[in-house]
């Protein structure tokens, strides 16, 4: 991706920002002045930022700006040890939900639209995201959060919602409750926007079918601003985001040399009008390619796009010296007629050897089943190169998640 010159320059007052604020940043960009990158060749030289950076800044040290124009604070979701704080201005703010904004306007939703949002409030930054896009919109928010399936359904039901806001897994949960009930067609759902988990194209047929909604992945994350940062379009043709706010790169997670655009790598993100907590390189470790822009999208918007998540670089399993993503096994499913979306993979080592256990759900007949799981091992064998025991279980046996959902459990350390 060509770096623009708006952009350079945007980097460039940041990085003055940064240094003059004397905090986090000031430290790792030391020896490095603003005027010094001049092309984005200078740019790629400058350091990479990582989440453990982040936590070495708790709790306030990520801010460049006065303590009396922080308005909010938001912290990453699942971290142990030491959380990271990111600070928010009301610019911030209002960015993000101007960001938003544009997403739902991307997927089709509009002013007249009534969004359910089942995504969790507090620190985490999902839900109230997309309430502020909701309210930027014009729309009406149903700020639900998670939990309470049954007050979810009613609600749904009563309010007649139309587009629904979710992690993956819930959608599926919801999806699956409302079949068991029968209530579908008192529903009045259109859409679904899914974020915050990778999920394959096998749950989104599942999710959609079972909905009957369109489905539109969403991206983001806390270090940034939250979920609204790239969404798709209704041709599913990879994710637009903004580059107005953000410059994207992809390098190779092991070199951190930047990849061509269409090839495989790590998310690397910076941010151009991030005011509180700005972020310069900063490895999302998500894997994704940039779509080239010779490829434009029949929606017909110039925004350049990435691919959607394939998983997180430290996702990756190591088995029998092959690097395993989550992704791939969805990859492999979707290939094998009578397999579900829902997969777990337990991972063991006996009598010096690793064991690959994959148990996927299925609706067919008990009697199908070793032909299945035949097909499962012959699949992921071919689009892998690892072996699995194979082990196929009725729907819902496997457990159900309203926030994410676990899929790879390694028992081997």
């Amino acid at each position: 991706m060509k770096m623009k010159q708006e952009a350079l320059e945007q980097i460039r007052a940041q990085m003055k920002r940064m240094k003059e604020a004397k905090g986090f940043y000031a430290k790792k960009l030391e020896g490095i002045e603003p005027e010094d990158i001049r092309s984005q060749e200078d740019f790629e030289k400058l350091p990479f930022s990582e989440k453990a950076d982040l936590r070495d800044a708790y709790p306030l040290g990520l801010s460049v700006v006065p303590e009396e124009k922080i308005v909010r604070i938001h912290s990453s979701s699942g971290t142990t040890g030491t959380p990271v704080i990111i600070p928010y201005t009301k610019k911030d703010v209002e960015d993000w939900a101007e960001l938003f904004r544009r997403c739902y306007e991307i997927a089709g939703i509009t002013n007249k639209d009534r969004i359910h949002i089942t995504p969790g409030y507090g620190l985490w930054t999902a839900g109230i995201g997309f309430q502020l896009g909701a309210e930027r919109l014009g729309a009406m928010a149903v700020p639900m959060g998670p939990g309470n399936t049954p007050k979810q359904i009613r609600f749904m039901e009563d309010l007649h919602t139309t587009v629904l806001c979710a992690t993956s897994s819930y959608a599926l949960l919801l999806a699956e409750e409302i079949e068991k009930r029968g209530v579908r067609d008192r529903l009045s759902l259109r859409k679904g926007v899914i974020g915050s988990e990778r999920w394959g194209s096998k749950m989104r047929e599942r999710i959609a079918h079972e909905l009957g909604v369109e489905l539109y992945d969403i991206y983001g994350l806390t270090e940034v601003y939250g979920p609204g940062i790239a969404i798709n379009c209704e041709y599913n043709t990879g994710m637009h985001y903004f580059d107005d706010f953000f410059y994207f790169e992809i390098i190779d997670p092991k070199t951190g040399k930047n990849l061509p655009d269409g090839e495989l790598g790590e998310l690397v993100i910076t941010t151009l009008q991030k005011e509180g907590a700005p972020l310069i390189r900063y490895r999302t470790h998500d894997l994704t390619r940039i779509i080239p822009d010779d490829v434009p999208c029949p929606c017909g918007r110039t925004l350049p796009r990435i691919d959607v998540i394939l998983g997180r670089t430290d996702d990756m399993v190591k088995v029998h010296g092959v690097n395993m993503f989550p992704g791939q096994i969805e990859d492999a499913l979707k290939e094998v007629q009578g397999a579900s979306s829902e997969y777990q993979v337990f991972i063991d080592h006996e009598n010096g050897r690793d064991k690959i256990t994959l148990f996927v759900e299925t609706g067919l007949e008990k009697d199908g089943y070793k032909e299945l799981e035949t097909q499962i091992k012959a699949t992921v064998k071919s689009r892998i190169g690892v072996a699995v025991i194979p082990k196929a279980v009725e729907i819902g046996d496997l457990p159900r998640s309203e926030k994410k959902t676990t899929r790879v459990f390694d028992y081997r350390y």
